[in-house]
């Protein structure tokens, strides 16, 4: 079946997806059994592709150019932003249908957003380096510490550190853990039966975290709501590159 979407994901050196933002997409592409393929950018090469492409905002400001887009041939039509896309690809592709906001998946992301944001980024963001090629290592090392006011090596330079931080906020994934287990009794997604846009915004970080640092992803793993969910969505996580 040909093509009916070009995806454009982040490059790295193992030659498959693991950006969370774009994880959400594919996952919502492989669940829809959307037809599309690959284009993977490197760090520095995001902007000077997608530029010619995507049309300018309508509204003042700059612009910023990011994964995940797409092309959508049927339309012609370039979309930047997995929060544009997906409402997209629902209204463009509505079976099987994918609830992109419920209340109790609003607040299963803002918590765990809020519990687990902090101690995953610092622990992601020096070892993401590692799967980079030298290219995007320079433009993400240069980019990130500018913003951090640090080396990205600080981050992890007290392991014991590292783990207390994890320690610290175990009562609160706990908490978000037992909110993804709602509706264990109808089924393993957040909702019951059939995913939803959240049960794709925990398996794609789950992946992210699995594809940088299997350390990571076993720290989410050992929670069963986690661990559930990214169970369930395997079957759509197969095509990944």
């Amino acid at each position: 079946m040909s093509a009916e979407i070009i995806l454009y994901d982040l490059a790295n050196t193992k030659g498959v997806c693991f950006s969370p933002v774009v994880w959400r997409i594919r996952l919502m592409l492989n669940y829809k059994r959307i037809p599309y393929k690959t284009i993977f950018l490197e760090f520095p090469d995001i902007e000077e592709t997608l530029k010619p492409l995507v049309p300018p905002p309508t509204s003042e400001g700059k612009i910023k150019y990011t994964v995940p887009t797409i092309y959508h041939i049927p339309s012609d039509s370039y979309i930047m932003d997995s929060a544009q896309i997906a409402p997209f690809l629902e209204s463009t592709y509505p079976e099987p249908p994918v609830p992109l906001t419920s209340e109790l998946g609003g607040t299963i992301e803002a918590q765990a957003r809020g519990v687990m944001g902090a101690a995953l980024g610092d622990s992601m963001m020096s070892r993401e380096m590692n799967i980079l090629s030298p290219r995007a290592q320079e433009y993400f090392r240069r980019t990130r510490e500018a913003h951090l006011g640090h080396r990205l090596e600080d981050l992890l330079a007290d392991p014991e550190e590292e783990e207390r931080s994890w320690d610290a906020i175990s009562e609160g994934i706990r908490t978000v853990s037992g909110l993804i287990r709602t509706n264990k009794d109808n089924g393993p997604f957040v909702l019951g039966a059939r995913p939803s846009y959240t049960d794709f915004f925990i398996a794609g970080t789950m992946q992210m975290a699995r594809v940088v640092d299997e350390g990571l992803f076993l720290r989410m793993a050992a929670y069963d709501g986690f661990k559930e969910v990214y169970e369930a969505c395997l079957p759509y996580m197969e095509k990944n590159d």
